[in-house]
């Protein structure tokens, strides 16, 4: 257990060593705030305000901060997991994989170093983004979460962060240069904040692809972080649970797929599910790769 521990750490180091690579990890992070500080935010308020006269600017305001910290901490959770997997690519690269096989390291020991790494990464880095969001959203807009919606918030972190951990690691054994991961990572960063409905709420796009948005795990995971964020300024703008619906529905704090919603447990079942199946896979892959 010592070896896997000294490899998950020297994974740790050769991530949060190389800067550039961090700061890459939350472009989306930092677009997406951009975005909604610059321009969209504004237009949400406003819009919601003409929709509920009755609440202050200031609440609405509060809802949609919510509702984009929200969209940041789901999508921290898998950007900083795929950039955690650059060591794989670059062990790969570098033929590193050989330095190990003379040493007295076992594949699967290899194998458990790189995962847990990965996860470990994700987890650390979206724990930091979320404080920050909370604090934000403390500070600025007077919202706070109980203690019941700061665990279930927390535990859907971690399992996402373990769920993607595991499918970046899965992705990246079909990458075998620098070059490659750069422009997957370019790829993913893009589109992702479509893909968790951050960028544009769900109810912006036409039918066809808001249920295909819909059934993704990215937004399925980014949904059920946001039902717990944005419950209480919710409460707070309307006490209509109708009104509320509709809100919820168009800003992918609920989620459908056709005339089927999306419940809670069915996005836990997934996301547990993608971890314990991405894992083995990304295990196996893995560990064909080191020869």
């Amino acid at each position: 257990m010592n070896i896997v521990m000294d490899l998950t750490g020297r994974n740790l180091r050769l991530y949060f060593r190389d800067r550039l690579n961090v700061f890459f990890s939350l472009i989306a992070v930092l677009v997406l705030f951009l975005l909604y500080t610059l321009f969209l935010g504004n237009q949400q308020v406003e819009s919601l305000s003409e929709s509920f006269p009755q609440a202050t600017r200031a609440e609405v305001k509060g809802l949609v901060d919510s509702w984009m910290f929200a969209g940041i901490v789901g999508i921290t959770t898998i950007t900083t997991g795929l950039a955690a997997a650059n060591v794989v690519v670059d062990d790969t690269a570098t033929d590193r994989f050989r330095d190990f096989l003379v040493s007295p390291i076992s594949r699967g020991q290899l194998v458990l170093g790189y995962l847990l790494s990965i996860i470990a990464i994700s987890l650390i880095m979206t724990t930091l983004v979320m404080v920050a969001s909370l604090v934000y959203l403390g500070l600025v807009d007077g919202v706070a979460l109980t203690g019941g919606q700061l665990a279930r918030t927390y535990g859907y972190v971690v399992l996402s962060c373990a769920a993607f951990g595991a499918l970046s690691a899965f992705a990246v054994t079909y990458v075998r240069t620098p070059g490659a991961f750069a422009a997957m990572s370019t790829v993913v960063g893009t589109v992702l904040g479509f893909a968790a409905g951050s960028y544009v709420p769900v109810g912006a796009f036409p039918e066809g692809v808001r249920n295909f948005v819909s059934a993704l795990p990215f937004m399925q995971s980014s949904m059920v972080i946001r039902q717990e964020m944005t419950a209480g300024p919710m409460d707070t703008v309307t006490d209509v649970p109708e009104a509320a619906a509709v809100v919820q529905d168009i800003f992918g704090i609920t989620a459908r797929v056709g005339d089927w919603v999306v419940p809670t447990g069915y996005v836990v079942f997934v996301l547990a599910a993608m971890v314990v199946v991405l894992t083995a896979l990304a295990a196996l892959r893995i560990r064909s790769r080191i020869r």
